[in-house]
């Protein structure tokens, strides 16, 4: 038997799967939750400052390949490879340390990473998209959907280096999450011997093999002398995830008991390696549904550049593929907000109670509207100022009423984001969800084949993000030639499939013209 390691870095966890590569089958699995993060310690929510302390991935990182490891065999081990969130970005020192490591920034949030869904950056977005309107010639946002957010790599960067003297007078370099734990298992942190994963660079940092990489130094000078220093040390080249990034360092595997030969895969986005667990297929479209929502599709038919998405890279998701990437930047951390509201200075709201009063409530009846932008708008069309709205409301309106009108709004959301795609020639052939919501709400997972009138089909990969990052930790590792061929053996399955009620997809049609209204009204 061989097996492999898939690693995912969540938003409030990471988790681990320890899987035999002839069947897929998962030997054992493990979740640690970021104990620093759970106290918000260095976060301000009401300003959209959200940072994760690297100690947190450090201590998640030793404990999950210790605990899937514990009583397996381990030199059957072939390969580990992790994804993670993104962008989520951190300043690193010459030797590609992330500055809060330091003592003197142990505390210090801009030291940290910022999590992807961090929208402190808004003025640095702008104003790189600013100097994109200016620039002669090439738009670096045209793979990017036209608009740089304030959630990518340049714009939390700028941010570091404007904002804190301090912590930018010692900042070397700036990386991702998923690329600087898969350097730290290699033992090479140093900044220029980082290997920068595709799927990062691509989607979130403007890099492009058309244009040579990311934009040149003289594009981001305008906007900071050091960021374009930054920019021009960062390699031309990236890397997809199925290619190894080297083996194990000698100090990891005496840690783990190792053998010297495990080969780390390069990294990728969670989403992206969610799609690979799921088993994606040109044309159809992988939802990771979660604390926000991911929408992944592959194609090799599309020879131009999609605006309103959050890009289009070749080789992101598949060697041989463009992958696409849209979403929403809120969704199961919409109902986490509505149980805090309710649970204020008392006992906490089950969300399980809520749902199944919810599910009584007949579509419509309740004359309660919401959109979806609790942490702005991701697509179509970035737009990290927009905000939520709940209209209807009387003084008869209950919690469910809301609840389900929360709910409709959310997948609301994903049917104006699957249009976009088909209004801009992406075919959309079939629907797979995955993520914990695909599989805990089955209320939810209706309403989808409901409002968007197609089957969707649910994956059993129960973690389909490290079950994809475990994939390429196949393919990078030589077990099998491509991740094709690894995918044919160890993806999830469909475990189950919803069909639309045509009563009620009547009655979400209207009301999709109403959400629809208030949305663009926002």
């Amino acid at each position: 038997m061989q097996s492999v390691i898939g690693i995912d870095f969540g938003s409030d966890s990471a988790r681990a799967i320890l899987v035999d590569t002839a069947q897929g089958n998962v030997l054992k699995e493990s979740v640690f939750a970021y104990p620093r993060w759970a106290e918000q310690r260095f976060c301000d929510a009401s300003r959209c400052i959200l940072r994760q302390h690297p100690a947190d991935y450090l201590d998640a990182l030793q404990f999950l390949i210790s605990d899937v490891l514990d009583g397996q065999e381990r030199s059957a081990l072939r390969g580990i490879a992790i994804d993670a969130t993104s962008s989520t970005v951190c300043a690193v020192d010459e030797e590609g340390v992330p500055l809060a490591l330091h003592a003197e920034f142990q505390n210090e949030p801009d030291a940290m990473f910022f999590l992807w869904k961090d929208h402190s950056a808004t003025a640095e977005a702008d104003d790189i998209n600013a100097a994109a309107e200016k620039w002669q010639g090439t738009d670096f946002r045209s793979y990017s959907g036209g608009l740089y957010s304030c959630e990518w790599f340049w714009s939390k960067a700028l941010y570091v280096l404007r904002r804190n003297p301090a912590v930018a007078a010692k900042t070397a370099s700036f990386v991702e999450h998923g690329d600087w734990m898969t350097a730290l298992l290699c033992g090479r942190t140093t900044p220029s011997e980082i290997s920068r994963s595709r799927c990062f660079a691509g989607h979130k940092a403007m890099w492009n093999a058309s244009w040579g990489g990311v934009p040149p130094k003289e594009f981001f000078a305008g906007l900071d002398e050091k960021l374009a220093r930054i920019a021009a040390e960062f390699p031309k080249e990236t890397a997809t995830a199925d290619t190894p990034a080297g083996v194990i360092s000698p100090a990891w595997a005496e840690r783990f008991g190792i053998p010297l030969d495990v080969v780390i895969g390069n990294s990728l986005i969670d989403c992206h390696s969610g799609a690979v667990g799921a088993g994606v297929k040109p044309g159809e479209l992988i939802k990771v549904v979660g604390t926000s929502s991911c929408d992944i599709i592959i194609s090799d038919a599309v020879d131009r550049a999609i605006p309103g998405i959050c890009g289009q890279v070749d080789g992101s998701v598949l060697p041989g593929f463009t992958g696409f990437e849209a979403g929403q930047a809120a969704f199961g951390d919409i109902f986490a907000w509505f149980s805090r509201l309710l649970s204020y200075g008392g006992a906490e709201v089950s969300l399980a109670e809520l749902e199944k009063a919810a599910a009584e409530i007949t579509p419509g009846s309740s004359g309660i509207v919401s959109t979806d932008f609790f942490n702005g708008r991701r697509t179509p069309y970035a737009d990290a100022g927009a905000r939520a709205v709940i209209s209807g409301l009387t003084l008869g309106s209950s919690a469910p009423e809301i609840y389900r009108s929360l709910a409709e709004a959310a997948v609301m959301g994903a049917k104006r984001i699957v249009g976009h795609f088909q209004e801009n020639s992406v075919n959309i052939t079939n629907i797979k969800a995955v993520g914990g919501i695909s599989l805990k709400s089955p209320f939810i997972m209706q309403m989808f084949a409901d409002i968007l009138d197609m089957p969707v089909a649910i994956s059993s990969a129960s973690q389909a993000c490290a079950l994809g990052a475990a994939i390429f930790a196949a393919a990078a590792a030589g077990v099998y030639p491509d991740v094709q061929e690894a995918m044919k053996n160890m993806s999830g399955s469909t475990a189950l499939t919803y069909y639309p009620d045509k009563e009620k997809v009547e009655i979400y049609r209207e009301l999709y013209k109403k959400y629809k209204e208030l949305a663009e009204t926002v």
